[in-house]
């Protein structure tokens, strides 16, 4: 089998610069500043889900409604378990089944696949929960709740897809194949961030996870987002399949920088573009999000392999999802081949250079 966990985008998170990176992670996503509270409740909640989850239970699912200076905030169970306008609206359980997951995800634990067992749609809902308060998947109506599950999952198919013309199934069935690397290159260790994120002894920061994460620093942000200790135990992202799908969340909803947008906020339609991001051909549109989230590996590079392979899995699943891809807009609204990237490489000195 041709093995394609994705290798051309060796740096995920195009990273802040390192002043950037010194401030507290509340300073990058204020947002952010209630996950110590809601990650408790995750866990404390943790038993009562994955029963709830394999019942098929609803009781736990009864909607609390408050308001809150002037505004209706709502608690729904377990999966949306801290005040927030988002918990009002459906969950993600509720608008994405197990047997969609399954679609989507059908060959992962074939006997070829390199993590048979690992991926399961319970770790994703898990996951999806520390985040739904804050409108992961729960922005807006039933249509854009399911369009933004594809588009995230559609990155996450893509990056971690071991398939290629001719395996049974076709390529787009392939995602969540792996969760690591197979043959690391180097342990990703960047001594310019010895002082804030120091390389933890025996360490490698190889790629793992739904969005593969490299590199010392990359492990350290997404750590403190998700309140795990990542940058000494990197293994946690190929051992603990909810902890991946935490990490991936939490990189298409947090701004990396200060003065660019989240993939979510893109995706949702929250974030309204700069003069320049326009004369930048950047918009509120799926190809934006792979601009963020990738920068100049994937966009501003014309029609290359790796901005199609994810905007097929994107089209793929609103078909499977039963939404359509004519759901998914114009190519313009896809494609990123000419956007100018957020954060180019040939940028001065930042975490990503090499």
């Amino acid at each position: 089998m041709k093995e394609t966990f994705d290798l051309t985008t060796p740096f995920p998170f195009i990273s802040p610069t390192s002043e950037n990176l010194r401030e507290k992670p509340t300073q990058r996503n204020p947002t952010m500043a209630d996950f110590s509270k809601a990650t408790a409740l995750i866990l404390m909640a943790a038993l009562l889900a994955n029963l709830a989850l394999m019942a098929g239970a609803d009781d736990d699912k009864e909607i609390r409604v408050r308001k809150h200076k002037g505004k209706k905030e709502c608690i729904q169970g377990w999966e949306c378990s801290w005040w927030s306008r988002y918990c009002c609206n459906q969950t993600i359980s509720d608008v994405f089944a197990v047997y969609q997951f399954e679609n989507l995800f059908s060959k992962r634990n074939s006997p070829i696949a390199h993590a048979v067992g690992f991926w399961d749609y319970r770790s994703f809902i898990l996951a999806a929960a520390m985040f739904e308060p804050l409108g992961f998947g729960t922005t807006g109506g039933k249509l854009l709740q399911m369009k933004e599950v594809a588009a995230f999952l559609s990155h996450v198919g893509a990056k971690t897809s071991c398939g290629d013309g001719v395996i049974t199934g076709g390529p787009l069935a392939w995602g969540l194949c792996f969760n690591r690397e197979m043959s690391p290159m180097q342990d990703y260790c960047d001594d310019f961030y010895k002082y804030l994120y120091p390389c933890a002894p025996g360490a490698s920061y190889y790629g793992r996870g739904a969005l593969p994460i490299y590199w010392n620093y990359n492990y350290g942000a997404a750590g403190e987002g998700i309140k795990v200790d990542l940058l000494h135990h990197p293994e946690y992202l190929e051992q603990n399949a909810t902890i991946a799908f935490q990490a991936a969340i939490w990189r298409w909803m947090t701004r990396i920088k200060k003065d660019q947008p989240s993939a979510h906020e893109i995706f949702v339609g929250d974030w309204k573009p700069t003069k320049n991001d326009t004369l930048a051909k950047r918009g509120p549109t799926f190809g934006t999000t792979m601009n963020v989230l990738y920068g100049e590996y994937t966009c501003g590079q014309g029609d290359i392999n790796p901005m199609n392979t994810i905007i097929s899995h994107y089209l793929y699943y609103l078909d499977l999802l039963g939404i359509g891809r004519e759901q998914a807009g114009p190519n313009e609204d896809l494609t990123c081949a000419e956007q100018e990237a957020f954060n180019p490489a040939s940028s001065p000195k930042t975490a990503t250079s090499s």
